[in-house]
């Protein structure tokens, strides 16, 4: 019997140990830093003798939940951050585009231009009134050139229209320069164009007592005048990147934030000890260890692949011209009181006819104008929102007193106004 008591001693002990250990490593995880398999064998076991008992296979089967939620959650850096000079460039170029069906334009400047390049294939023209360009327009070529582009790659190219004409749609653009801001030639665009949209219709003509009427009818989908050529311009000139300074590189990232780059930096150091620091809300510098000079790709490819949990912050965002509300899981709203009802205004035209009496030799028929007002105010219910920690809470309670979307946005917006809404209120 005593021992009996004694093992239940011990074992209420052990579960006392492993609660309290337990609350440390809830605490532990509030950072919401992830931890490794290594980790944990060095805090748990080897720190504290060795061993298994109650309580630490207790904390062993809270840590691999914990673990695993950490994971779900975790971002690798490389969907976080950019490496800096690791930039698009782009490139413009004004070209012509044939074979346009009659859809070109007519003007003087698309005539000079078909003028132009005739004339450089030796065609000498007396004047450019007798070119015809109704199949031809001039369009703007843009494109976006990567880092680390070498000679010959393709990159797809944008064609838009810059004048008058109907569509581009069949058309073929023909050898078009890309230059960049500095007016250096990087990539020559040509080819067929590919346009998501068309624009047809047709046209009929007749005549009553001598005179002539026209009558025409068109139909179009989506913009027929901007189109697309994949893999249209060949890269004839490398953009020189320099990733690699001093020994370091800058990783910025693309949502700034001072936790998020903190983490990042203490996710880098974990693996790598000691070499990353963050130096702003954005920037965060990473020197290249020694065993991995003249291997900076392998390094950054294994930077990259690190894992951790970025910081969001609160923030609501309201698009009134499409009714859309997007919030951040971060929102905290206060102890609030809402009365929320609804105005209806209502006003109708319509028109009634006066008409003078049967057989009545004097009196005219009459158009009166009559007008309708009708106004509905739906009663409003006064409801006060406790502290709800999270924003979905707070949706649900304004769902429940039947609150539309549009009525959301203006809660929203008062909610800012009177300081119980804790997060960046961005309106559309």
């Amino acid at each position: 019997m005593t021992n009996t008591f004694k093992n239940n001693d011990s074992a209420i002990f052990h579960l006392l140990r492993g609660y309290k250990a337990f609350r440390e490593f809830i605490s532990d995880l509030s950072d919401k830093t992830s931890r490794t398999n290594r980790e944990f064998e060095e805090i748990y076991f080897e720190k504290k003798g060795g061993g298994f008992s109650v309580h630490r296979i207790f904390i062993l089967i809270v840590w691999l939940v914990g673990f695993s939620l950490s994971v779900l959650q975790a971002s690798r850096i490389k969907d976080l951050t950019g490496i800096e000079g690791e930039r698009d460039n782009q490139l413009i170029g004004f070209g012509i585009v044939v074979g346009l069906d009659g859809k070109g334009e007519d003007a003087e400047m698309t005539k000079q231009t078909v003028f132009n390049l005739l004339k450089n294939f030796g065609l000498n023209l007396a004047s450019i009134e007798k070119i015809k360009s109704k199949n031809s327009a001039m369009v703007m070529v843009t494109a976006n050139i990567g880092p680390f582009v070498q000679s010959g790659t393709r990159i797809d190219v944008t064609v838009s229209s810059i004048g008058d004409a109907k569509a581009i749609q069949g058309g073929v653009l023909l050898q078009t320069p890309l230059r960049g801001a500095n007016g250096v030639v990087y990539a020559v665009a040509q080819g067929a164009i590919t346009v998501g949209g068309f624009i047809g219709g047709g046209s009929s003509s007749g005549g009553t007592g001598g005179k002539e009427a026209s009558a025409s009818a068109s139909v179009q989908k989506n913009h027929p005048t901007v189109g697309m050529i994949a893999g249209g311009a060949i890269v004839e000139r490398e953009i020189k990147t320099d990733l690699i300074k001093d020994g370091s590189v800058n990783m910025l990232l693309i949502n700034p934030d001072f936790t998020t780059a903190v983490r990042v930096a203490d996710a880098i150091n974990r693996k790598f000890p000691a070499i990353a620091q963050a130096k702003s809300s954005t920037c965060i510098n990473v020197k290249i260890p020694t065993p991995f000079k003249g291997q900076e790709v392998n390094f950054l490819a294994s930077v990259g692949s690190i894992e951790t949990i970025p910081d969001t912050v609160a923030r609501v965002v309201i698009n009134e011209r499409t009714g859309t509300i997007v919030a951040t899981s971060t929102v905290r709203i206060s102890t609030v009181a809402i009365s929320q009802g609804s105005l209806t205004i209502t006003i109708a035209n319509s028109a009634s006819a006066s008409q003078p009496s049967p057989l009545s030799n004097t009196g005219e028929t009459a158009v009166l104008p009559k007008v309708e007002t009708k106004v509905v105010e739906e009663p409003g219910s006064f409801w006060v929102i406790k502290d709800f920690p999270t924003i979905d809470r707070l949706a649900n309670a304004l769902n429940a007193m039947g609150v539309s979307t549009r009525d959301m946005m203006s809660i929203m917006q008062s909610l800012k106004s009177a300081g119980a809404l804790q997060a960046e209120l961005i309106i559309n």
